[in-house]
């Protein structure tokens, strides 16, 4: 008898504990359950970054929940839930920020990149090849000249004996 008590307890502590980590909320129609579900999933958790308030788990993430709902509850309209959130949290709280000029870099950036990598790897490698045709040693100039200039000689000599009559 006592297992048995021991056991009923123990289910029902895990089912208390469950019921505090699984939200419940009461909408007032389907419409407004939808958008619940909707900005919930638009809106970043600050604490977690990767997640949405609704994919969180964070105590900050529930708090953001409940203000929703509540806000929801008072029939306030989704922009003037999203420009609360924004207020209090900046534009980072919303998974696509809009176009602004303090988020014109956000938007920017990865075009910026990569045309600068582009541009980067254009100018190392035109460098490179000038740096190819006069990396050679005054030692190693002298001697090209000298070829050059026996190739310059040989080609005279050539073209001076096809030129003599046979």
């Amino acid at each position: 008898m006592k297992r048995f008590a021991l056991l009923c307890v123990l289910w029902m502590s895990a089912a208390f504990a469950l019921a505090n980590a699984i939200d419940v909320y009461e909408f007032d129609s389907p419409e407004q359950e939808a958008r619940f579900r909707a900005l919930t999933h638009e809106l970043r958790c600050p604490k977690c970054q990767n997640n949405s308030i609704a994919d969180s788990n964070a105590e900050l993430a529930q708090d953001l929940r409940q203000k929703v709902h509540q806000m929801l509850q008072q029939g306030r309209s989704d922009e003037e839930i999203l420009s609360f959130m924004v207020a209090r949290y900046g534009n980072f709280v919303r998974y696509s920020p809009p176009l602004t000029a303090s988020t014109l870099i956000l938007w920017l950036a990865p075009a910026l990149v990569l045309v600068s990598g582009i541009g980067v790897v254009i100018v190392r490698s035109r460098r490179h090849k000038q740096a190819e045709k006069t990396s050679l040693s005054e030692d190693e100039q002298q001697r090209l000249q000298d070829l050059l200039a026996s190739s310059d000689d040989s080609e005279q000599a050539d073209n001076n004996h096809n030129k003599e009559p046979k």
